[in-house]
């Protein structure tokens, strides 16, 4: 989402299914000082009082000054292309219609996490930008550079070029208690630096919009304020009552595109795992168990036979999954992961999601009335433990790939795109693509970069439907045999 031009407008629902672990402005005002004034005093005057916060009483005062200066303004610049053209006509002999470009500004929020400038944002607010600009609470500009994203907890890394910046400080979201008092900190409707407050509403959340047909490994387990969060906070700061980020405000429940009660937070025990990856190794190391998983509620548990309503079902523990080699099997109800209670898919989605592959994690399950524990060692999403390196694509297709050239852009209108520069041996030259083709979909997924295509590509196991265009117009599709 670009926020101030494009919103989630999503209906609350419970995930009821997951296929595999495979896997903002309503302004706070606080309760007015309570002046008394002294009975015997002739005139009537006003007794002194402090205004420090009496013991058990709400100061977000400190929170809100210190964390103001460590979120930033996003803005992003992109082109909206509209294609007017026959179908038909396209498909047999390329495009052949007209093409209109028009710049499309939006804007969001981010965070300074470290003083050299690395910033988190949602991946919703930089998709598809052509340039990123932060602008610093104190107005100055620096153009930015997209480390990496990760749609599937929508979270983006940018990088500006400064030093001895402000920034906030990791907290805690597994902290978090129902009823705690928040801050949601960004650029609603382009208001900088706008400060609104609500206590936590609930814990590992979902709202059903990461986890989708092109995109099942979405992790879903959101906080949820009655923070009044707006367009253009996207990608914005959730502090605690001491100013540590706890969340990054990503979504709202709305009819309307404007907030009306309840606002998303990916929790920052997620983001900053995520993070590290994106520094690290330019891309997200997800670690899966190969179990598919439902809530335990009372059909599920009166379907198979449960004597109690707690943890998550195994409905599939594949054969060659790290739950399997493990010992899971169907039919387990997982009850903790590392000690850590699980009664809900986006619990044990968020447990999983802070895990890379080889990394080993003990559960507690019930089997026939008892309790196992077991290890599990996480793979990757090919079965193995390896960690994913970032020339993976190019070893994989057997390809080198580049940006599509402005003219060839502008000439059929394509907004994005990944041009095949050069074929080795591999699945592509196997396959009959030839070099100058320039892929635009991948499964039915928009391609417009290289790791576009990376993230499509630990979606599927053996085969790549690619559709795309020669530099001559012709439109090709192509079945493409990945299998190792």
């Amino acid at each position: 989402m670009k926020a101030n031009k494009i919103f989630y407008t999503v209906a609350i629902a419970v995930m009821s299914a997951v296929a595999g672990v495979y896997s903002y402005t309503l302004i706070f005002k606080p309760k007015p000082e309570v002046v008394t004034i002294e009975k015997n005093a002739v005139p009537a005057t006003f007794a002194s009082y402090s205004a420090a916060p009496q013991a058990g009483s709400v100061d977000l005062t400190y929170a809100a000054e210190h964390s103001v200066s460590g979120v930033v303004h996003v803005m992003v610049k992109s082109h909206e292309t509209t294609y007017y053209g026959n179908p038909l006509y396209d498909f047999f002999f390329g495009p052949g219609g007209s093409v209109q470009q028009q710049p499309v500004i939006g804007s969001g929020s981010g965070v300074i996490i470290t003083k050299d400038g690395y910033i988190i944002t949602n991946n919703h607010v930089i998709k598809g930008a052509d340039d990123i600009v932060v602008i610093l609470n104190d107005k100055r500009e620096f153009g930015a550079k997209l480390i990496g994203t990760d749609p599937t907890t929508d979270i983006a890394l940018l990088k500006i070029d400064a030093d001895n910046l402000q920034f906030l400080k990791y907290g805690d979201s597994d902290d978090l208690k129902l009823g705690e008092w928040v801050l949601a900190v960004g650029n609603p409707f382009n208001l900088t630096s706008t400060v609104t407050a609500g206590i936590v509403s609930a814990k590992a959340r979902s709202i059903n919009i990461l986890a989708n047909r092109e995109n099942r490994f979405g992790i879903e387990a959101f906080i949820q304020t009655d923070a009044a969060v707006n367009p253009g906070n996207s990608g914005g700061a959730l502090v605690n009552q001491r100013g540590e980020l706890v969340g990054i405000n990503t979504a709202i429940a709305s009819q309307t595109g404007s907030y009306t009660g309840y606002s998303f937070a990916v929790p920052i025990n997620i983001a900053k795992k995520v993070v590290a990856d994106l520094m690290e190794y330019g891309e997200v190391q997800r670690g899966f168990l190969g179990v598919e998983i439902v809530d335990v509620n009372k059909a599920v548990a009166d379907k198979f036979g449960l004597d109690k309503i707690e943890g998550v079902y195994v409905v599939n523990a594949q054969d060659d999954g790290a739950a399997y080699d493990a010992g899971m099997r169907s039919g387990d109800v997982i009850l903790s992961i590392d000690g850590n209670v699980v009664n809900s898919v986006p619990e044990l989605q968020e447990q999983v999601g802070r895990h890379r592959p080889g990394d080993k994690l003990n559960i507690l399950v019930r089997r026939g009335g008892k309790k196992k524990q077991f290890t599990v060692t996480l793979q990757n999403v090919r079965g193995t433990t390896a960690i994913a390196k970032t020339d993976d694509v190019p070893r994989l297709l057997g390809a080198e790939f580049g940006d599509v050239p402005a003219k060839i852009r502008n000439k059929f209108g394509l907004r994005g795109g990944v041009q095949v520069k050069k074929l080795y041996d591999g699945p592509l030259k196997e396959g009959g693509v030839r070099e100058g083709y320039i892929i635009t979909k991948a499964n039915r997924v928009p391609i417009g970069s290289v790791d576009d295509l990376r993230r499509v590509l630990t979606m599927v196991d053996e085969g790549l439907f690619l559709t795309g265009v020669y530099p001559n117009g012709r439109v090709v599709y192509y079945g493409i045999n990945i299998e190792e």
